[in-house]
């Protein structure tokens, strides 16, 4: 079974190719935010480079999010698109999954943060329990002191990865102290292969999905709706 699959949930855009087991391919690219321009022909690329073409493909496979609202709409759609013209399924992983996957066997707990603006961070909680990767806080977006709260509670170490951890990194230093540990800068960002590694094992366990059904996973709304709703409630009370 071979599996095409890419994250454009962040400003890092990652395609990969994975064959039941083994990662034929992977592309990486963590520069600006144009994943309109980029991503198609870093697909093309990668699959010239594998020398497998889209008719090889059994499985598209996109990380859905949380994320970039822009950036995922551009990967679900992509996927969506391919999935279509091939006539195959599709198989959405959930970003912070994928994150957290980065860390396998880690001991401790895994936090993934990415940044969500608005002074929140997108974030899950997960750990790994005989080789299997459990999320034991779902996900969802929060002030990183929210989380700080909810982490403080526990005993463990804490590995924390993504886009979220720069802007808070001193802070999370303050408050945890040596609980507080921070991924490699190689396994830091997404990985396509580990959104590849997550839908195999969907795939084998017959969680699939139709392209019609995929849809992306922002768990709040856009600044576009938050400013439209904003702007109605002041014609609104300007009305009464």
């Amino acid at each position: 079974m071979k599996i095409l699959a890419l994250d454009t949930s962040s400003i890092v855009a990652t395609v990969a190719v994975m064959d039941d087991d083994r990662l034929i391919g992977e592309y990486i690219i963590n520069h600006k935010r144009t994943h309109s321009q980029k991503l198609m022909p870093m697909i093309k690329a990668l699959l010239e480079s594998c020398e497998v073409t889209m008719k090889d493909i059994d499985i598209v496979a996109v990380a859905k999010g949380p994320g970039s609202f822009t950036g995922l709409r551009i990967g679900v759609a992509t996927a969506k698109g391919l999935a279509h013209a091939q006539n195959i399924p599709v198989v959405g992983i959930s970003t912070l999954d994928a994150l957290a996957f980065n860390m396998p066997f880690s001991e401790g707990i895994i936090c993934p943060i990415l940044d969500a603006r608005r002074n929140q961070v997108y974030t899950a909680v997960y750990k790994w329990e005989n080789k299997d990767l459990y999320s034991i806080e779902k996900p969802a977006a929060m002030s990183i002191k929210e989380l700080v709260e909810k982490l403080i509670e526990r005993p463990e170490k804490v590995t924390f990865l993504g886009d979220g951890i720069e802007a808070n990194r001193e802070y999370l230093i303050e408050r945890l102290g040596e609980r507080a540990v921070f991924s490699p800068n190689s396994v830091k960002m997404q990985r396509a292969s580990s959104v590849a590694e997550l839908a195999m094992e969907k795939a084998k366990n017959g969680e699939i999905q139709n392209y019609f059904e995929l849809v992306p996973t922002y768990l709040r709304k856009s600044e576009a709706e938050r400013q439209y709703e904003e702007k109605m409630k002041r014609c609104g009370n300007g009305e009464s």
